[in-house]
């Protein structure tokens, strides 16, 4: 065989090799990813890291929940078995990804957790559990009507727990002092509209849209600065 030849059939079998270690040793998973993981490991942890409030509205089946936010956090994270994998989840991703750091500095080495949290796993119709019934909140014909109003209407799709989302809550009313006539807010709890959420298609957060006449013509998922929030106003004042 060509020298060439073999240092190619080398490079590839050590990349075919790295890929299969990186595949291994992937910590974020996708929501099919975290399932199939979920499956193939009866023994893991399942962890839900969200409120007790949050909890019982919806989770994964054979989860326990250990709330981030608690003053037990840290001595109910302790009382976790080392020696099993540990699959923690919440409701967007970013307070599981917190949990799981620190997981993982306590000396936990087989922590995944869930990219996208429950608003993915709800999206993609994956199969939950609930404690209590909740309420339906907003319908969709009645987001119809507050959007399709004379004004500019801005709707901030957001949760209580959601650090951007609080960051924006400022901003959100300046702009609307700024143009009372012209702009209103709609402001759409994510916790509290589960069933228009998903209608709606909301699977992050912070979310924002921007409707004229009732047509969806802005969005954004993310945080959005003050400045670029105006641009999108005047552009359709």
């Amino acid at each position: 065989m060509h020298v060439l030849q073999k240092i190619g059939l080398t490079i590839l079998a050590m990349t075919i090799l790295l890929s299969a270690v990186h595949a291994q040793d992937k910590q974020q998973l996708s929501v099919d990813e975290f399932e199939t993981k979920l499956n193939q490991t009866p023994e893991s942890q399942l962890v839900d890291v969200r409120t007790p409030e949050e909890f019982r509205k919806n989770h994964i089946k054979g989860a326990f929940n250990i709330n981030i936010n608690s003053d037990e956090f840290e001595k109910q994270v302790a009382a976790l078995d080392k020696t099993k994998p540990i699959l923690v989840y919440c409701l967007s991703g970013g307070r599981s990804a917190k949990a799981a750091a620190y997981m993982r500095k306590q000396g936990f080495s087989k922590v995944y957790e869930m990219d996208g949290g429950m608003m993915q796993w709800t999206a993609q119709n994956k199969p939950f559990e609930a404690s209590e019934k909740s309420l339906p909140g907003m319908s969709e014909a009645d987001f119809g009507k507050n959007v399709d109003t004379d004004k500019i209407v801005l709707v901030d799709f957001y949760a209580k727990w959601c650090a951007p989302c609080k960051k924006m809550a400022p901003w959100l009313e300046e702009l609307v002092t700024q143009y009372p006539d012209q702009v209103t807010l709609l402001k759409i709890n994510v916790d509290e509209n589960s069933v228009l959420v998903k209608k709606m298609k909301v699977d992050a957060l912070p979310t924002l849209q921007l409707y004229k006449k009732g047509k969806k013509v802005w969005s954004k998922t993310g945080l959005a600065e003050k400045k670029e929030l105006e641009e999108k106003i005047k552009e359709n004042l």
